[in-house]
């Protein structure tokens, strides 16, 4: 293909890379020190294979779950233990990886880490600093078709969360219990699911392949509820970085110690 910085025939030939007169690169930068913060942080917390569990309550980081290390506390591991306890694999090797990809594939993080990372282009009526552009055509970003496989795994795991806020609200004696914990292990969840519900495959699944709507008025309904997510998709993906970041972090500060959970019933 032919360089995206070269003018085309026919077209009026301008010498600069853009004449926007704006700060068209603050949105691409904001995204790249966003994401790549999240990384760093997230990428410390999971090799850190401390302070992710709180006993009392049941309060498990949505980084370690399901925490299936032989290292992980046997409390933590509702799902059994069958992973060998090194200090390079995260206690939720299993789940992390696929959770991962489903961001890396998903059609929102694309576009943003494509244009603030690759420059992809950069932003809107400016060239690509690239000499060449084969979009998704080739390996590795071949890849990135398998989102719709990698949604069905988060939906699992994203249940698995849910499982992990309900068995939360069941103290280490075995009474209900309910504090400033549970709250925002809730909030995690319910943006979690719908983040992965706007995702634009679960759009697809479930209207896709039909040419009369009306003959399916279940689908339809359906499709309509989760287009309606789906205009906010950019929206709830930067919400649950957000809330994943918060869970994990207090419940570091209350595993660790730093102030006792705020209990609304107990």
């Amino acid at each position: 293909m032919s360089s995206t910085t070269e003018a085309s025939g026919g077209r009026a030939q301008i010498s600069a890379r853009t004449l926007r007169a704006d700060r068209w690169w603050l949105p691409p930068l904001a995204t790249l020190v966003g994401l790549a913060a999240w990384v760093i942080y997230a990428t410390a917390r999971v090799f850190m294979q401390s302070y992710y569990f709180v006993p009392q309550y049941n309060y498990l980081s949505p980084f370690y779950s399901p925490c299936l290390s032989y290292g992980c506390t046997p409390e933590a591991s509702h799902f059994g233990q069958f992973l060998p306890d090194w200090p390079w694999l995260p206690y939720a090797a299993v789940s992390l990886p696929f959770l991962l990809l489903f961001r890396l594939t998903c059609y929102y993080y694309r576009k943003a880490y494509y244009r603030s990372f690759y420059g992809s282009p950069p932003a809107c009526a400016v060239a690509e600093p690239h000499k060449r552009y084969t979009g998704e055509t080739r390996f590795p970003l071949l890849f990135q078709n398998a989102h719709r496989y990698f949604f069905y795994i988060a939906l699992i795991v994203t249940a698995i969360n849910t499982y992990d806020a309900c068995r939360a609200m069941i103290e280490a004696d075995g009474s209900f219990g309910f504090g400033l914990g549970n709250i925002i292990l809730w909030i995690n969840v319910v943006f979690l699911w719908i983040y992965t519900l706007s995702c634009h495959s679960c759009r697809s699944i479930i209207g896709g392949r039909l040419n009369h709507f009306s003959r399916h008025p279940v689908r339809y309904k359906l499709w309509t509820q989760v287009t309606v997510l789906n205009v906010r998709h950019m929206q709830w993906a930067w919400t649950t970085l957000a809330t994943l970041a918060i869970t994990d972090f207090y419940i570091l500060l209350v595993s660790a110690g730093a102030f006792a959970d705020p209990r609304i019933v107990n």
